[in-house]
């Protein structure tokens, strides 16, 4: 895919990059960012801050949530998994997700999703967080089975399955992570360390500046040569 700028407005006009809205701690946004590294597919990156959002994300995409990305011909897509599955896409590749790792991201975007919520926001809700933490717990035993006899939820190989599911149990450690290391949860624990300390992981969270309308371009990932 040709690299040849923005016409610095809210919307990609003719022969540019997609256009992607992103905001570097959300981990909707997170995948978005990881499958365009894992499939090597180049975007304009433009960091949101939520309290501001920007007027051009919010024309294109009124659910005001990112990621969005904007493709040259004015499609866009505002669901974290249309976005990894249009980089699969774009990138040529087949292996998507089979039938049980779509059933496995589908509970995390779920009922996982509720109960970290619900734990990590406790000030929030009306709930016991304790109650679920427990619940999100319980989900984390399921995955830590699954990579108790394999390194990455669909084999040896790092899957798209890996990247939807990843930034949540690192949200989920990151809120307490006293209790999530104690947890005899030894493969998960694995799993997410060996992501955390992973290079495609580093390039992933790069800070940008906040975007404003007239700003240069940023090309993400910058350097389409490296091995991520």
């Amino acid at each position: 895919m040709p690299v040849i700028g923005s016409t610095g407005s809210g919307k990609p006009g003719p022969m540019t990059l997609p256009i992607l809205y992103s905001f570097r701690r959300c981990p909707y946004a997170m995948r978005a960012r990881l499958s365009l590294l894992m499939r090597g597919v180049a975007v304009e990156l433009r960091e949101v801050v939520l309290r501001a959002k920007p007027a051009a994300m919010l024309e294109v995409s009124p659910k005001a949530t990112v990621p969005v990305l904007v493709l040259p011909d004015q499609r866009v897509l505002d669901e974290s998994l249309d976005i990894m599955r249009w980089a699969t896409a774009e990138s040529g590749a087949a292996d998507w997700m089979s039938p049980d790792d779509a059933m496995l991201v589908a509970d995390t975007d779920g009922a996982f999703k509720h109960h970290l919520d619900r734990f990590k926001y406790a000030d929030r809700y009306p709930a016991d967080a304790v109650d679920h933490r427990a619940e999100a717990t319980r989900f984390m035993q399921r995955l830590d089975g699954r990579l108790d006899r394999r390194p990455m939820l669909d084999g040896d190989r790092l899957s798209m399955a890996d990247i939807a599911i990843l930034p949540f149990v690192r949200q989920f450690a990151e809120t307490d992570r006293g209790y999530f290391d104690a947890l005899p949860l030894p493969a998960l624990q694995r799993w997410l360390a060996t992501f955390l300390g992973s290079p495609l992981f580093g390039r992933a969270m790069t800070r940008f500046a906040p975007w404003q309308d007239g700003d240069a371009p940023v090309v993400f990932p910058a350097d389409m040569s490296e091995n991520c």
